[in-house]
Parts: C-alpha cells; sequence; structure tokens
C-alpha cells in the first residue's frame, strides 16, 4: 500500500498505518502511545508527520468532530459518516443513509462541483444511555 501510494516503506509508517488499521477514530495521543509500545522509541513529532503523510497519500482519513480532537480511520475511498456520543466521545461509522455519493444534494452549491458529503449525527452511545436512565 505505501509503494503504491508513492511512499516509502519504514518501520513508522508501517506501524502507524497499523495502529490507525487495529484503533479505528483513535486519537493522535492514543496513536503515538500504540506505535512507542510496538516500536519503542518513536517521538510524537514522527508520529504526527507519518499521519500527516498517509492521509495526503490517501491511505487514512482524518475526521474532526466539532469540540473533538482529530481522529483517523483507515476506512477511505467511500462516503460514509460517523455518529458521535455528546457524553463520551465514542465514534462509530454509519453508511450512507440514501442516494449516491454525495448522500446530500445542497440545496445551492454555489457553483461549486460537490464530490462529497459530510454528516455527523449526534447522540448518546448505548453505555451513556444506560447510565443516564439508571
Amino acid at each position: 500500500m505505501l509503494r503504491e501510494s508513492g511512499l516509502r516503506v519504514t518501520s513508522p509508517r508501517m506501524a502507524v498505518l497499523s495502529a490507525v488499521h487495529d484503533n479505528p477514530h483513535a486519537d493522535t495521543e492514543s496513536l503515538i502511545d500504540i506505535v512507542r509500545g510496538n516500536l519503542g522509541a518513536v517521538s510524537g513529532q514522527a508520529v504526527y508527520d507519518v499521519l500527516k503523510a498517509l492521509n495526503g497519500a490517501g491511505l487514512i482519513r482524518r475526521i474532526q468532530p466539532q469540540g473533538s480532537v482529530a481522529r483517523y480511520e483507515t476506512r477511505v475511498g467511500d462516503n460514509h459518516h460517523h455518529v458521535v456520543c455528546r457524553s463520551c466521545g465514542a465514534i462509530a461509522d454509519v453508511d450512507c443513509a440514501v442516494g449516491h455519493a454525495p448522500c446530500l444534494t445542497a440545496s445551492s452549491d454555489h457553483g461549486f462541483r460537490v464530490d462529497e458529503a459530510e454528516v455527523v449525527y449526534w447522540g448518546l452511545c448505548p453505555d451513556c444511555s444506560r447510565t443516564r436512565e439508571s
């Protein structure tokens, strides 16, 4: 994947890509901890640089719901959305609900060629819902 995207294959890149794949929607600090657990000494800046390169190459997707730090996922190339818990911040993927990409047709595109729609659903996850009901 790295070579096909024009990136050199390095241990940090492989470790970060694997960490994002195994931990969808993880934040940068969590990914740094995971990568350090697998590689040992690696700087936080190196992980930030790898995340930027992987995102730029289209191998990962960076999302940042309102009020949240950036999160990363390897599910790219489709027009899926996310549901976010208002209480604990848990995030899950939501497939496009209706229609073709983009899922929503803007009431006015203002001359833009729209190729993606970003939708974030907000609510309470099952664990937080149970806690509030108790």
